[in-house]
């Protein structure tokens, strides 16, 4: 003899918390679907042309004795070197 009966795996939510729960679902992938496009837009724009980076390196009396700067940002020190 064999019955039949549906199976329920946990807690099944009530109609509000189900239609929230579509609602927030509706919104991310809306939400999704525009980053999407805004992504494709930016990869699709040319690159902006770049220079070469400009190096400072200061060894003078006044300045920091060996410091080394990129594009204006202090990237560390060279201890004991005077020139480049």
């Amino acid at each position: 003899m064999s019955s039949l009966k549906e199976l329920q795996w946990g807690h099944v939510p009530s109609p509000k918390v189900r239609g929230s729960r579509l609602l927030m679902a509706a919104l991310l992938r809306g939400a999704s679907a525009l980053l999407a496009r805004l992504a494709a837009s930016l990869a699709s724009e040319p690159a902006v042309a770049r220079s070469d980076p400009r190096v400072e390196f200061h060894a003078e009396a006044g300045a920091p004795e060996g410091a080394l700067y990129v594009d204006g940002h202090l990237i560390g020190w060279l201890p004991g070197v005077s020139r480049l």
